[in-house]
């Protein structure tokens, strides 16, 4: 079954609670998931850019996933973000964090530094060559200051085989259009705009 068939409907990218000690707060985390699980929501991420993944150490990270397993239940799927400009860091994670649980990676475009086109290309060509998971995507400029184009997104889509979809969230439309018009057939794409969420 592809990523595109699995991943329906409604996604949340969870927020990581902190109590006033500036640790995580697993009691109020608990809450959260269950929150937006008992709500409707069709599948979650955790340690999304949203979860302040860059406040958090790696051993935080793979408390939070491991809570996060726990806690669904497999109720819905978990998708586990794994992004940044570090690619070597990045795949580090990939090789240590627990994904075993996991349905997907989220990673967002390398931030800072502004690589080219070709840059991104490479970045997740090497991601996605080590994850053990199918990896989405995710572009996002208004965060990361650099647009990952559609040429871009349609060439790993088509030739690295684990890059399996892309949450989108340049905020243009004609370039959502294009991923949608030239992407492999089970190549997801998930709006990451909600101004711009549209029906597959």
């Amino acid at each position: 079954m592809s990523l595109r068939e699995t991943l329906k409907g409604t996604g949340v990218a969870v927020v990581t609670p902190f109590n006033s000690r500036g640790e995580v707060d697993f009691d109020a985390l608990e809450k959260v998931i269950e929150s937006v699980i008992t709500n409707g929501v069709e599948y979650i991420v955790t340690l999304g850019t949203t979860g302040e993944t860059p406040t958090l150490s790696k051993e935080e990270k793979v408390d939070i996933i491991q809570f996060t397993y726990e806690k669904t239940k497999s109720r819905v799927p978990v998708i586990v973000g794994i992004g940044g400009n570090n690619t070597r860091e990045l795949i580090n994670d990939l090789e240590t964090f627990p994904l075993d649980e996991a349905t997907a990676v989220l990673s967002a475009s390398p931030y800072y530094n502004k690589p080219s086109q070709e840059g991104l290309y490479q970045h997740y060509k090497a991601f996605a060559k080590v994850s053990p998971k199918p990896v989405l995507l995710y572009n996002v400029p208004g965060r990361t200051g650099r647009n990952m184009t559609a040429e871009t997104t349609i060439r790993l889509a088509n030739e690295v085989p684990n890059i399996a979809g892309i949450k989108e969230a340049s905020g243009d439309m004609a370039q959502c259009m294009e991923i949608l018009r030239d992407k492999p057939r089970d190549f997801l794409v998930v709006s990451g705009d909600d101004a711009l969420a549209l029906p597959q």
